[in-house]
């Protein structure tokens, strides 16, 4: 049955464990969370301006996220996000966003991508480095885990691929990420990945280098804008015999070239796939890398981290 975003919000909101001891608890902490999460997408940038949005939202609409006993104040939402799991709540938002997504080419998906977490730097500490799942087409973020401050994005991927349901998706991830270990991992979950090749995989970008691209039928899209003219080929073959990757059932050359005032600029990448080509075409591996280029940083999820992380100073006001 559909369920109106909001209670599916609500809904998967109240299933974060709460952090306060029960004397003297007013509000549900799922109604709570709800009502920051309403604050953020209204633009509301720390807890004294989260307070200030619930007290001009109104009884009517603070009791439609589940606040029915009044309006809440600023000092109960920090100590609740100081002490708040934070991994629960990302994967709440997560499968949210989830529901909300998308098809591009008749496929969900995500892409991985590392950034890291502006504004949420505090005592002396660097700012936290997170590998996060975005949505093709809306670049809602679906997941996110830390990077260790003695490791690197890889691990981090590979944990939250693992928390991800994967059935059916396609996951993108740049050259970093061509790994075997992370397409098995991909493809064991009930998913394909596209994944692009660069020289940090000297063997298999000098393989597909050699391939006898010139005699490969080629498709080709055009797009106009901005003062420029964009040009994309992509050629598209199974894979040879003697290409030995985990799971890979097509490898891809994709050419862009740009032009601006009589500039011209060209790019050639790689890309190894475990997507059939009977059902996923070369117009398809296209868009879904031109998708994965288009994505952009900033969502709900990054901003509540930014508020969690500074939950207990005075940085985020």
């Amino acid at each position: 049955m559909p369920v109106p975003d909001h209670e599916l919000l609500a809904e998967l909101l109240a299933g974060i464990p709460d952090p306060r001891g029960r004397r003297g608890v007013r509000h549900p902490v799922g109604a709570l969370i709800a009502v920051a999460v309403c604050a953020v997408l209204a633009g509301a940038r720390g807890f004294t301006a989260i307070g200030e949005w619930a007290r001009d939202a109104g009884s009517a609409a603070l009791e439609r996220l589940g606040l029915e006993r009044g309006r809440v104040d600023e000092s109960t939402l920090r100590r609740l996000f100081a002490r708040l799991d934070a991994d629960r709540l990302d994967a709440a938002l997560g499968a949210w966003a989830l529901a909300r997504t998308a098809l591009v080419e008749g496929r969900r998906v995500i892409a991985i991508d590392g950034k890291t977490l502006r504004g949420a730097r505090g005592g002396g500490s660097s700012a936290p480095h997170l590998v996060s799942a975005l949505a093709h087409g809306s670049g809602a973020v679906l997941g996110q885990v830390a990077v260790g401050e003695k490791s690197n994005e890889i691990p981090a991927a590979r944990d939250l691929l693992q928390l991800l349901d994967l059935d059916g998706v396609v996951v993108t991830m740049d050259a970093l990420h061509t790994q075997h270990d992370t397409a098995t991992l991909v493809t064991g979950a009930g998913g394909d990945y596209v994944l692009t090749v660069k020289a940090n995989q000297k063997s298999l970008y000098a393989q597909l280098k050699a391939l006898p691209w010139a005699s490969i039928p080629a498709v080709t899209k055009t797009v106009r804008g901005h003062g420029r003219r964009v040009t994309r080929t992509i050629k598209a073959v199974d894979v040879p015999a003697w290409i030995e990757f985990s799971g890979a059932v097509q490898v891809a050359q994709l050419r862009r070239t740009v032009t601006r005032k009589d500039r011209r600029t060209v790019e050639i990448v790689y890309l190894v796939t475990s997507a059939d080509a009977a059902t996923v075409p070369p117009a398809a591996l296209a868009a879904w890398v031109q998708s994965a280029g288009a994505l952009r940083s900033g969502s709900c999820g990054e901003c509540l981290g930014q508020i969690s992380a500074a939950a207990d100073t005075d940085q985020c006001d």
